[in-house]
């Protein structure tokens, strides 16, 4: 005879909570390990570990409305996801994420919190004046990628193919200079993730957990990370590429849809190298999907596109990712410790997260007949392949946030929703606070 429902309830609250408390002493280990490595050497070359931030209690004029966006989606925010049409849904999905990311944002002021992150010595708007002349630069960009090649590119324009750069120029060639407008355009796209996933989760899945999925899309706490680091905007591109590629499997026409996601896809391999992983997620969804061979044509088609215009305007993908992993371990990369960093990324991931989706991934089952896990299941598995490749050690916080954002919807498993929001709110509310981020 099967445990009646309380009883059931209060072990999966139990195990919940112990998933939380692991989680928890990975993040206490992380920190105390790694406290003492970089008093010891130096060599994690992160200020407050394992996150590049340091320790700056501060309040500012995003406060009030952090706390006020926070406040709102805990009490409103699940009644709100149940009730609204769809279409609304998904706008008011919209305007609450970049409602809470401009709020954590400018929790740092304008200036320290928006307008120059994106300008800083190793960042991508150093180099939009040498991009006048485009082919020109696409042609040369490998001859700039090693530390000590003349004139090297900003530690940002080398670790990534020339589309992340390139976005800030022709934004600067639109008339959107500086970084101002640089990090509104992030925040701005970046939001959009939260959308595209239920878009997905919706496909794929069910509207039902899609809809419980959306509060904690909203308040996610890596929204810190999302305003304003480039790594933002690549993980809506990588969303919508997913999103699209699961209309295609679902539809029974996918010509459009297939070759939207292929084209998506492709941008995403020369926004940054890593998001070639994304190939895992793609495949899932191809899994997943009662007409996976329709799009496959299309999809192709797609994915064909961006890196035959790179490739023709003379930028050769391959010859740049082997001088990136010279430049890598020429610069702090050489220096940090894999042995370190190949847990420690992981408790960095818990920041992006929050205790709510360690709770969700705990309930979460793989098998055929549930797609939103294997989806989850696909994610976790890109996020740990780039782990153990060595060539994510630190800042993960903000590299694999294109990963991290498909495990939330895991958070649609969980009971009493409000108050596992209001956990996710507290952590990213106490880290923008207490920390000042290196984004």
């Amino acid at each position: 005879m099967s445990p009646p429902p309380s009883h059931a309830s209060r072990r999966d609250l139990r195990r919940d909570l112990y998933a939380v408390g692991a989680a928890a002493l990975l993040v206490l280990a992380a920190a105390t390990i790694g406290t003492a490595i970089e008093h010891r050497d130096g060599s994690l070359r992160v200020g407050r570990p394992p996150l590049l931030a340091t320790w700056d209690p501060h309040v500012g004029p995003g406060t009030p409305a952090a706390i006020a966006v926070a406040v709102a989606a805990i009490a409103y925010g699940p009644s709100l996801a149940a009730r609204l049409p769809w279409r609304p849904l998904l706008l008011t999905v919209w305007g609450a994420s970049m409602a809470w990311t401009w709020s954590l944002a400018l929790v740092d002021g304008w200036y320290r919190g928006v307008a120059e992150q994106l300008t800083t010595r190793n960042e991508y708007l150093r180099a939009v004046d040498r991009f006048h002349d485009i082919p020109r630069a696409l042609r040369d960009f490998d001859r700039h990628i090693l530390i000590d090649a003349p004139a090297n590119w900003p530690a940002h324009v080398a670790g990534h193919p020339p589309g992340a750069t390139l976005t800030f120029v022709l934004l600067d060639h639109a008339g959107l200079r500086g970084g101002g407008w640089a990090g509104a355009f992030v925040i701005t796209v970046g939001t959009t993730a939260a959308v595209a996933i239920l878009v997905a989760v919706r496909a794929l899945a069910d509207e039902q957990r899609a809809r419980r999925a959306a509060p904690f899309l909203v308040l996610t706490p890596g929204a810190v990370w999302v305003g304003t680091s480039a790594d933002g905007y690549f993980t809506a591109v990588a969303a919508w590429a997913v999103a699209f590629l699961a209309l295609a499997v679902t539809a029974r026409r996918p010509a459009a849809a297939g070759f939207v996601s292929g084209l998506l896809l492709g941008l995403t391999s020369y926004l940054s190298y890593g998001l070639t992983l994304f190939a895992l997620i793609a495949a899932a969804v191809l899994l997943l999907g009662p007409h996976r061979t329709r799009p496959l044509p299309f999809l192709l088609a797609g994915l064909a596109v961006v890196p035959a215009v790179f490739t023709a305007l003379g930028f050769d993908w391959w010859e740049a990712y082997r001088l990136l992993v010279t430049r890598y371990h020429q610069g702090a990369g050489g220096v940090r410790p894999y042995g370190y960093w190949v847990w420690a990324n992981l408790a960095c991931t818990v920041f992006i997260v929050g205790p709510a989706t360690v709770a969700g991934l705990r309930r979460t089952r793989v098998s055929r007949a549930d797609p939103l896990g294997t989806l989850v299941a696909a994610a976790l598995l890109a996020l740990l392949v780039a782990d153990v490749s060595g060539m994510s050690k630190a800042e993960t916080e903000r590299i694999w946030l294109p990963f991290a954002v498909w495990l939330l919807p895991a958070c649609a498993a969980l009971p009493r929703p409000r108050v596992w929001l209001a956990a996710q709110a507290v952590l990213a509310l106490l880290v923008n606070h207490l920390l000042l981020t290196g984004w």
